[in-house]
C-alpha cells in the first residue's frame, strides 16, 4: 500500500512546489501595483499553468494511456508523438505572441486598468530618465524640474518614459510598475506604464554596470494627484539649478548617492545627453551623423579632434572627442553649430 502511494505523494508534492511561485505571496513581481506589470504577471501564470497541465496530462504514470510495445507503425502513436508537442507550442506561442505585442513597451497605453480605458483627454506624464554611474536622474520637462534617485507619478495617469544612459548600458526596472527596459548611451528607448495604487516602491538597475551597481537604487512614489502636486511644489521650492556644468559634475562616478532636487533645469539638457554633447566643446552626435551622411569630413576632420577631461584620478582621465570641423582649405576647426 505504501509503495503505491509513495510515488503519487511525491508527484503531488512536486506539483505543489511548482505552484508555490504562482501564489505570489508578498513577491511584488507577482502582485504588482501597475496594470502593465499585472498583465505581465498574468502571462507568467498562464504559461506556467499550461506547461504544468501538459506535463501532468502526458505523465508516465497515466494508466489510461494505451501501451502497445509491439508495433511497426502506429498512426495514433505518431499523432500523439508529434501532436502533443505541437499543441504545447501552439498554445504557448499564441498566448506569448498576443501578449508580447500588447505589452510592447513602445506601445502607448490603451487602458488604465482592466475596467477603465485611456480617454483622449488623458495626457501622459513625460519622464526623461538618465542612468549614470551609479545613480538615476529623472527629468520632468513639462514641469521644469528634475530629481536624483527619486521618482514620483500620480496614480491612474499614463506615464511615458524616455530613457538613455550617460556612459554604459543599464536597465531601468520598477517591478511594481512594468517590466525592465534597457538604457543605452547615444540612444533613446521608451516605456509606457501606469501605477494604480498609491505607495512607495523599489526601483533599481537590473544590469550589472560596475563597482557601484548594488547601490544603484531609488524609490518610486505612487501618489494621489493632490500629493503629486505637493511633491512638485516641494521640489520647486527646495531644489537647486541643474545646468550643464552641474550635470558634468554629477556624471562623475558615485555610489549610494542621496536624493537631490532641482527646481530649474536646462531645457535642452536631456537632448544633449542623448546626443552625447553636454560638454559644449563636443560636437553633437546628430550633427556628426549628418556630416557622415553628406560624405564625411575626410582627413581634414582630424584637426577637429581635441582631448577633454573625463574621469579625474583614474587610468583614463582624458578622452578624445570631435570639437569641430575643418574644410580641406582650412587648418582651424569651424565653430560648433
Amino acid at each position: 500500500m505504501v509503495s503505491h502511494l509513495y510515488p503519487s505523494l511525491l508527484t503531488k508534492l512536486g506539483l505543489l512546489s511548482l505552484m508555490l511561485p504562482l501564489s505570489g505571496c508578498n513577491l511584488i513581481v507577482m502582485n504588482p501595483a501597475g496594470d502593465i506589470a499585472q498583465q505581465q504577471a498574468g502571462l507568467i501564470v498562464t504559461a506556467t499553468v499550461l506547461s504544468l497541465f501538459f506535463a501532468w496530462r502526458y505523465r508516465a504514470s497515466n494508466t489510461q494511456a494505451t501501451f502497445s510495445p509491439d508495433w511497426d507503425h502506429s498512426t495514433k502513436l505518431e499523432l500523439l508523438i508529434w501532436g502533443a508537442p505541437l499543441l504545447i507550442i501552439i498554445a504557448l506561442g499564441t498566448v506569448t505572441w498576443i501578449s508580447t505585442h500588447k505589452l510592447d513597451p513602445y506601445r502607448p497605453l490603451d487602458r488604465i486598468d482592466a475596467h477603465r480605458p485611456v480617454t483622449p483627454d488623458m495626457k501622459p506624464l513625460i519622464v526623461e530618465v538618465v542612468s549614470m554611474d551609479w545613480k538615476w536622474l529623472f527629468f520632468y520637462p513639462e514641469l521644469g524640474i528634475a530629481t536624483l534617485n527619486e521618482l514620483a507619478a500620480p496614480i491612474d495617469r499614463p506615464i511615458t518614459f524616455k530613457l538613455t544612459s550617460s556612459n554604459v548600458m543599464n536597465t531601468f526596472y520598477v517591478p511594481a510598475l512594468a517590466g525592465m527596459i534597457y538604457t543605452m548611451p547615444g540612444m533613446e528607448t521608451k516605456l509606457h506604464a501606469v501605477i494604480n495604487k498609491a505607495g512607495i516602491y523599489d526601483g533599481m538597475s537590473a544590469n550589472y554596470s560596475g563597482n557601484g551597481f548594488s547601490g544603484m537604487r531609488f524609490k518610486f512614489h505612487g501618489l494621489s494627484l493632490a500629493d503629486f502636486n505637493q511633491w512638485v511644489a516641494h521640489n520647486k521650492a527646495s531644489g537647486a539649478t541643474l545646468s550643464r556644468a552641474e550635470y558634468l559634475q554629477l556624471d562623475q562616478p558615485t555610489s549610494h548617492a542621496p536624493v537631490k532636487r532641482y527646481a530649474k533645469v536646462d531645457p535642452d539638457l536631456f537632448h544633449a545627453v542623448v546626443n552625447r554633447c553636454v560638454d559644449p566643446r563636443k560636437m553633437c552626435m546628430h550633427t556628426m551623423m549628418a556630416i557622415d551622411e553628406a560624405g564625411g569630413a575626410g582627413k581634414a576632420g582630424l584637426a577637429g579632434l581635441t582631448q577633454t577631461s573625463w574621469r579625474p584620478n583614474t587610468p583614463t582621465p582624458f578622452r578624445t572627442v570631435v570639437a569641430g570641423l575643418c574644410t580641406p582649405n582650412s587648418t582651424q576647426p569651424s565653430a560648433l553649430p
